[in-house]
């Protein structure tokens, strides 16, 4: 683990992106079509006609990192999620 952090951190000093990104995902059984996700981030989050997420498979661009976990933190049935992956 520590390897990793001095990866990240030699990457941040070159100027390079940070390794690690993060990517959302919906459970569809426990999401019931709130919208609050979408209304939060309306810039990744898309919702089709039932209201239902439609969640891009890529990672959340850097500058709406904050603003997806929050998104999954305001969700009331908690049914998005955050996982962190690498670049």
């Amino acid at each position: 683990m520590l390897h990793r952090a001095t990866a990240a951190v030699a990457a941040r000093a070159r100027g390079g992106e940070c390794l690690v990104s993060y990517r959302l995902k919906v459970n569809p059984i426990m999401c019931k079509a709130h919208g609050l996700c979408a209304e939060l981030l309306p810039e990744f989050i898309d919702r089709d006609p039932w209201g239902y997420p439609i969640v891009p498979d890529e990672p959340v661009p850097h500058d709406l990192e904050d603003l997806s976990r929050r998104a999954a933190a305001t969700c009331p049935t908690l049914a998005l999620i955050v996982s962190k992956g690498r670049r």
